[in-house]
């Protein structure tokens, strides 16, 4: 029997909102754990981590708890306010990756998410001290973060389901094989 859990870190909720979508999606024993509640992955078959990405990175805490899990078969997921298909979310992904370096990644999800107000906040207030600063707002940083406001949605929901449900079918075609 395989054991699986999912293990998420949320600042606003958008990972929250994933983790809970893809937890329903996996086997029925799945445990679901907020990574500071998380045990240790030595007794899992599988792990779906994830968390939301700060400054092109995942979050600090999930970082510390991946750099703990080893030898293991790993879906990643996490949520940013950066459109999905950004390079910015395709570095941040990497960087994931790489922090579960001994571990099979079977597959990933990544997708937009509510910022942070605080962190809107200090966008605005950085435009009004430093308009030239690279994270000031501006047009288009005002469109993207109106779309990452609609988001996670129902159908972010379904697609990280979808995607991970298909990383266990393939993990126990493996076994079975």
């Amino acid at each position: 029997m395989m054991k699986c859990m999912v293990v998420y870190s949320s600042k606003t909720g958008n990972t929250k909102i994933i983790a809970e979508a893809i937890h329903k999606a996996l086997p029925q024993d799945t445990e679901l754990y907020p990574v500071e509640n998380a045990p240790s992955s030595d007794h899992y078959d599988f792990i779906a981590v994830g968390g939301w990405v700060d400054k092109g990175m995942p979050d600090e805490a999930i970082q510390n708890y991946m750099q703990k899990i080893h030898k293991k078969s790993i879906g990643i997921f996490l949520t940013l306010g950066a459109y999905p298909d950004s390079q910015h979310a395709a570095e941040s992904l990497q960087k994931a990756c790489e922090l579960l370096n001994d571990n099979t990644i079977l597959g990933s999800f990544i997708c937009q998410g509510k910022v942070d107000p605080k962190l809107i906040e200090m966008m605005a207030k950085m435009t009004k001290d430093k308009p030239e600063h690279p994270h000031a707002m501006n047009d288009e940083r005002k469109a993207r973060l109106a779309e990452a406001a609609k988001h996670p949605n129902d159908q972010d929901c379904r697609n990280a389901a979808e995607t991970f449900k298909k990383m266990i079918e393939e993990l126990k075609g493996q076994s079975n094989a």
